[in-house]
């Protein structure tokens, strides 16, 4: 036993040293980047005033898609690009309060889904607001009491959030960027699941999970709330039970359980940023517009024909009621490109020939 404990002993030592020896490594990189991170932040400071002057947006999605690619190029690992780019999230976040405070609105409380998407996008040195419903966001934001909101737009499951839709019919604000967040719903509930009989949540989560409680919670009430999170603080008996997220069962203190209740694994639901002004061309941009047509026969054929001649291809295609008379419908489409690309600039002024109206709801790079 003495005999092993001399052999080991040694070896011990000298790997013990050689960690010592990376950490003193270490120590001096992380010396490098804090000086490296002091620089960037100052000229990062440097261009706020010229922004101030020239009266330019903090916010730049086109500008932060770029430092992403540069940051993905230049990127030779161990490290993942997702890895970088939430790194560079949270450098770029610190970057733009240095410049200015930068105010977010999102469908509150704290922990839904809209939260987690604004906070991804904008990390956290932003100051998030908190709405009751998708309408204050819109008004918030046209206001001007907040920069920008963050609103659903789509789920993969659920479809189209048709109130974003119908709130962008009656606002002049500009999608300035998009962001796709992997959803995954919890049942969360104090009780039992065989005591549950009732379930609150956001009409979106009940769509998503639809199977999951018919197979198992058939016989509870569905009561449609706002939010998931407010949700979550509505579920305080044992016979109550909300469908929320991982977040909002952590911030409430209500248990989780069943995890994973979606219907389908593979659950993104898209959000928009919106703002008073679209981004600028990027390269690798996506146009969204809404459309009314004339009524007669081939006229939705004719004004999509537009797109086709100058070869931009449609990516989403909804339709809503117009609101303004008995079945009168409005299109909403997105397409690949910028109104400022020549394809989509002559297809958009040949749609203006065939509707009613046309307008652009706004333009974001693809890789923000």
């Amino acid at each position: 036993m003495a005999f092993d404990e001399q052999q080991t002993a040694p070896r011990q030592s000298a790997e013990v040293e050689r960690i010592d020896d990376y950490r003193r490594e270490i120590d001096e990189v992380d010396r490098q980047i804090v000086a490296h991170l002091s620089q960037r932040a100052r000229l990062s400071i440097a261009i706020g005033r010229l922004k101030t002057v020239t009266d330019l947006q903090v916010y730049h999605p086109e500008r932060e898609a770029t430092v992403l690619a540069n940051v993905e190029a230049a990127n030779a690992g161990p490290l993942p690009n997702q890895a970088l780019r939430s790194i560079y999230t949270e450098i770029l976040s610190a970057s733009r309060v240095l410049q200015r405070p930068v105010r977010v609105a999102y469908l509150g409380p704290i922990g839904t889904f809209s939260h987690e998407a604004a906070q991804r996008r904008f990390g956290s040195s932003a100051d998030f607001v908190p709405c009751n419903t998708i309408a204050d966001i819109f008004q918030e934001t046209q206001k001007c009491t907040v920069d920008y909101g963050v609103v659903p737009v789509e789920n993969s499951t659920g479809g189209a959030v048709a109130n974003t839709l119908d709130l962008f019919l009656d606002s002049d604000l500009q999608i300035c960027a998009e962001i796709g967040l992997s959803v995954s719903h919890q049942l969360l509930s104090h009780g039992e699941l065989d005591e549950i009989v009732r379930v609150y949540s956001h009409p979106q989560a009940f769509a998503q999970c639809r199977r999951w409680l018919n197979d198992n919670l058939s016989r509870a009430q569905r009561i449609e709330v706002a939010s998931t999170a407010l949700a979550v603080q509505m579920a305080t008996s044992p016979d109550s039970a909300a469908i929320g997220s991982s977040a909002a069962a952590t911030a409430y203190g209500v248990p989780v359980r069943v995890s994973r209740i979606e219907d389908l694994a593979n659950n993104v639901t898209r959000f928009f940023v919106i703002g008073p002004r679209r981004s600028q061309r990027s390269g690798r941009d996506k146009t969204s517009i809404v459309f009314s047509i004339r009524d007669r026969t081939g006229a939705l054929h004719d004004a999509l024909s537009a797109f086709a001649r100058h070869q931009v291809n449609l990516t989403r295609i909804e339709s809503r009621p117009s609101r303004r008379r008995l079945w009168d419908y409005v299109f909403f489409v997105e397409m690949l490109g910028h109104p400022e690309d020549e394809p989509v600039a002559q297809s958009l002024e040949e749609l203006a020939g065939e509707c009613l109206f046309v307008r652009v709801l706004g333009a974001w790079p693809l890789d923000a």
